[in-house]
């Protein structure tokens, strides 16, 4: 369906990336409208990681993966 556009260093990070954010919100650590905001921020590198796309790379015409 999409063809994937990210290298596995930049799919690492994003995953790491959105589990801390989820953990700050989710986990308490960091309270109030920053927390949710973190909360639902975290789904979005922590899901373009798992599946190594990126519809901002598509937009743009970036890919850090090679070709």
């Amino acid at each position: 369906m999409f063809s994937a556009n990210e290298s596995m260093m930049d799919r690492v990070l994003r995953v790491v990336l959105g589990l801390i954010l989820l953990y700050l919100g989710w986990g308490g650590i960091v309270g109030g409208t920053l927390g949710v905001v973190l909360q639902y921020l975290g789904f979005i590198p922590l899901l373009t990681g798992i599946i190594g796309w990126c519809p901002l790379y598509t937009l743009f015409g970036l890919r850090t993966k090679a070709a």
